[in-house]
Parts: structure tokens; C-alpha cells; sequence
């Protein structure tokens, strides 16, 4: 039902003493309506002790017959059921309207127009401070922005100032933001933000607005099909999310967080403008200390603060998937080794045997590395970690069975090794030492046979040589490689060989016993 004017209530603060505009502020009614009680009152002579026993119902009666009787008139519609059903999806005021008119016409009752309607429902949002929940619905919407001012601190080991950005991200329905500091505005910094903010909001709306910024949006043409950018539109099918740039120069079509970031401005930025920042970790602490006051400060025209009515919304909310959306790079043309492994920073992953010395795809990701070839994925390994080099992630399966895939084996690879000399053959019998099946051995030991066609056996077995009297216990191509490129096996053979003739030059020492002497004197 519409708010009707508080006759008795405005009689009753006017006897108390109390002014025109103060009881106006005090008690939500505007100016005129309190003016025009007071002046009914003042023409009909009816003051506060003539209907102090009167229940309210009469005394508006008394005071606005007219209006009273066409109230009567029409049946009142349930505005408290209008507003709950406005927050569920594709609800709105015209398809209540319409139920409202089909119920009195059922009943033989006589409904108000479409106009009035509204106005009744917005007079009840207003007085309940629901104006907000008029715009929007919950879950329905998410708005995201750069802050357009940004923040510094000090790095202590150069002296510099470094700018720092912020990510705004708002729940236009309860206003509810997260806010996080970063380096720059790179596309995955972008999709990292969006990530934890998902997070911080534990849930997904239908809808997600941005701006029209390079690292989301490659094309927003005026008529024509919106064009995002691959890792954006991969993030918005993960978290089933319709990801819809905000019309070129029209911010109003994100006006929540456009709204938020000026806030921000001021909630965040302006109290801590006093505050220096000696490394990018306090800064971070600080604003997501500014950011809780920000979101649990009560508002100034409604009831509740903005993480009150995130509890109203969060319900609306879609669940966010058990796996966070992970970015991924890809390497294209990546070719299979012999014994069925493929390189990635040094480290070597399996696949099926079947498409050794094919070339396959890898989709690289913070923590796995899968490999496909075309669309279908044939391996997924968890990524070593950053540092790790020549470590083997190989599954059980993807091995050959019963049969040797390749025309080598380890038997004819330390033959060959044998072939060419002893320190070679050392030298690859420490590779197969070193790896948990023989398969892992071959393509390191087949890269070290390989060095001799291009250096020659001779050179080969002197660098292994080499490698092996300096304490390297685990000779593998990049050592040898580099230690042909720089003629130190050379160096080494001749120094070696030098030392050979010396011994040679010094001849013999007879002792005594050789010239007859001592006892055979």
C-alpha cells in the first residue's frame, strides 16, 4: 500500500513545539505535506487534542475525504510481495501490474492504472530506503574498472616510486566492491584480479560489465558482434558468466562501479594519502583494511551497511566452479622425442609412444602442462616447478606394452658408446644410472653418441674424458657440447699428452745394483 500522509503524527509534533521543516527532517515527509496538514488544521480548527483518541485511519479521513474515498476505491496492491518478486529474474513492474489487474478482476474488484502503480511501489521504496533495488537485481550484474587514480610506494633497494593501479569490482544491486592493488594492467593481471574477486564475492552473477579497454575487448563495433579477446571470452564460458562491454563512451551503463571508484577515491586513497609505503605487500594490507571499513560502513541514506546487503544478495549468486579459471599459454609445433617425451623449460613430459616424431600442442598453465594434438588432449602433467631442469613427468600409460617402439634400446646405444671408448661408454652408462625406466635414457643418450659425427669419436672421447676427471658426475650434452665448442678436449689431450713426453725425456735412474756395485763390488 502507498504511504499515506501521517496526519496524526504531524499534529502530535506540532503541539510538542516542534517546527515545519524540523519535523519534516526528522521524520522522512516532505515540506508540503507537512504544510498543508497545518494548514487544514488551522482551517477546519482541529488541533492534536480533538483526535488524540482517534485512530489514524479516521483522522486522515477528517483531513482528505477525497482522497481517502478514492483510496478505498481501489484495492491496494501487496507492495512488500511487488518488492521481493522484482528481485527475481525477468520479474518487472508492468508483468506484476498486469497479475495485480487479472487477481481484481477475478475478485470483481476495481485495479489502479499502470501509473499509479508505480508511483505507489516507488513511494514505498522510498520510504523503506529501497530506492536502490529499484535499478537493479540481485546476481544479475557484476561491474568492473580501473580506478583512474592510482597509488605509489617506495622500492627501498632503488629509491624509485612505483605507481600502483587499482581493480575495482562492484555488485551493483547491494553496491558490495573489492578493490586490489597492482603492478600494471596487463591482460593477466586483469583475468588474475577478476579470478580472486570472484572469490572475495564467493559467487558469479549472470552478467559481467566492463569498459572497453584493450586487455578485454579487441572490437566494439556500433552495429555488429562484439569481439573479446581469447583469454576474456575463455573466462566468461568458465565461470558462465555473459561477459557485456559497456557501450563506447557511456559510462552510464556501469554506473555502480563508476560510482565505487569515486568513492574509492575517497574511502581508500584520500586516508591513506598521508601514509608512505615502503613495499608493495604493506600497501596491499592497507587497502584491504580500507576496504572492509568501505564495504561494513553503514549508508548514509538506507539501512545496513553495503556487506549487510551483500548478505541479501548472496543467495543470488551462482556458485563459482571448484576449480579456479587458470590462464594458459600455448606452444605450437612442439615435436614428440624419440622416447615418446616432450620438452618444455628443460624438463621432459609424456605422451602416448604412438606419436613419437609427430609434433603436438601444448597448453602451458601455472601448474599443468597438457598436451594435445589438434583438439584432442593426450596428456596432462602437473608443471615442475620453476628452476627444475632435466626432471621427467612420465605416465604409466603412455609407454609402449610388450613390444619396444623404437629400433633402439639400451643394449645398442652403450654398444655404440663401447665403440668409440671407454670414458663414453662411462659416460652413458651414468645417464641410464640416473633415470627411473631405461626409456628416459635414450634421447640424452643418443644426443651425446650424436656429438661424435659432428666433432668425431676421437673429440668425443676426450671430452668425456675430460668431464669425468673434473668431477662432473653427470655428463650430459650440454656439458660435452659446450666443452667441444671451446677446443677444451683439445686443450686437454694436448696437455695430457705433453706431460706423457716429459716423463719420456727423463729417461731411466740405475741404481748401483745395475753397474755391479754395492755387494757386487
Amino acid at each position: 500500500m502507498a504511504n499515506k500522509i501521517k496526519v496524526k503524527l504531524i499534529l502530535e509534533l506540532r503541539a510538542a513545539g516542534l517546527s515545519r521543516n524540523t519535523i519534516a527532517a526528522t521524520r522522512h515527509i516532505s515540506k508540503h505535506s507537512v504544510s498543508d496538514v497545518m494548514h487544514i488544521s488551522d482551517a477546519k480548527g482541529i488541533t492534536y487534542n480533538d483526535v488524540r483518541s482517534l485512530p489514524e485511519e479516521t483522522v486522515y479521513r477528517m483531513f482528505y475525504p477525497d482522497k481517502f474515498a478514492v483510496e478505498q476505491l481501489y484495492e491496494q496492491p501487496g507492495y512488500e510481495y511487488v518488492h521481493q518478486e522484482l528481485k527475481r529474474v525477468g520479474v518487472t513492474l508492468k508483468l506484476l501490474w498486469q497479475e495485480y489487474q487479472e487477481k481484481c478482476n477475478s475478485s470483481s474488484k476495481i485495479a489502479m492504472g499502470y501509473t499509479k502503480f508505480c508511483k505507489g511501489y516507488a513511494d514505498y521504496a522510498v520510504v523503506n530506503k529501497l530506492t536502490n533495488h529499484l535499478e537493479h537485481k540481485p546476481g544479475i550484474v557484476t561491474e568492473v574498472d580501473w580506478s583512474g587514480p592510482t597509488m605509489s610506494y617506495v622500492d627501498t633497494s632503488t629509491g624509485e616510486v612505483v605507481t600502483v593501479y587499482l581493480f575495482v569490482g562492484t555488485l551493483p544491486y547491494s553496491q558490495y566492491s573489492y578493490v586490489e592493488p597492482t603492478l600494471d594492467m596487463k591482460m593477466d593481471t586483469f583475468i588474475r584480479c577478476h579470478i580472486r574477486m570472484y572469490e572475495y564475492f564467493e559467487g558469479v552473477t549472470t552478467r559481467l560489465t566492463c569498459d572497453n579497454l584493450k586487455t578485454g575487448v579487441v572490437s566494439h563495433p556500433k552495429d555488429g558482434e562484439i569481439v573479446l579477446t581469447a583469454d576474456y571470452e575463455a573466462l566468461g564460458e568458465h565461470y558462465m558468466t555473459a561477459i557485456m562491454p559497456a557501450g563506447v563512451r557511456k559510462p552510464k551503463q556501469k554506473a555502480s562501479v563508476e560510482g565505487t571508484v569515486g568513492k574509492i577515491a575517497t574511502a581508500i586513497i584520500a586516508k591513506l594519502r598521508n601514509e608512505l609505503f615502503y613495499s608493495f605487500p604493506d600497501l596491499k594490507a592497507a587497502v584491504a583494511k580500507k576496504l572492509y571499513e568501505f564495504n561494513h560502513e553503514n549508508f548514509q541514506k538506507r539501512d545496513g551497511s553495503r556487506y549487510d546487503s551483500y548478505l541479501d544478495e548472496k543467495p543470488a549468486l551462482h556458485s563459482i566452479p571448484a576449480i579456479p579459471y587458470e590462464i594458459a599459454t600455448w606452444v605450437y609445433g612442439r615435436k614428440v622425442n624419440i622416447d615418446y617425451h616432450v620438452v618444455f623449460e628443460y624438463n621432459r613430459y609424456s605422451c602416448p609412444y604412438q606419436y613419437a616424431h609427430k609434433k603436438v600442442d601444448l597448453r602451458i598453465t601455472d601448474t599443468t602442462v597438457e598436451i594435445f594434438s589438434g583438439e584432442n588432449r593426450l596428456s596432462t602433467h602437473n608443471r615442475f616447478p620453476a628452476g627444475r631442469k632435466n626432471q621427467y613427468a612420465t605416465h604409466t600409460e603412455d609407454m609402449p606394452d610388450k613390444f619396444k617402439f623404437s629400433p633402439w634400446d639400451d643394449i645398442r646405444i652403450k654398444n655404440w658408446a663401447c665403440s668409440i671408448g671407454k670414458y663414453t661408454a662411462e659416460t652413458v652408462e651414468r645417464i641410464f644410472e640416473y633415470v627411473s625406466i631405461k626409456e628416459q635414457g635414450y634421447n640424452p643418450a643418443l644426443a651425446v653418441l650424436r656429438l661424435s659425427n659432428k666433432y668425431s669419436e676421437a673429440r668425443l672421447e676426450a671430452a668425456c674424458e675430460f668431464a669425468i676427471t673434473n668431477g662432473i658426475k653427470k655428463p650430459r650434452y650440454h656439458h660435452l657440447n659446450s666443452i667441444l665448442a671451446a677446443n677444451q678436449d683439445v686443450l686437454y689431450l694436448e696437455s695430457k699428452n705433453a706431460k706423457s713426453n716429459q716423463t719420456r725425456k727423463m729417461g731411466y735412474l740405475r741404481g748401483s745394483d745395475y753397474y755391479g756395485g754395492g755387494n757386487n763390488d
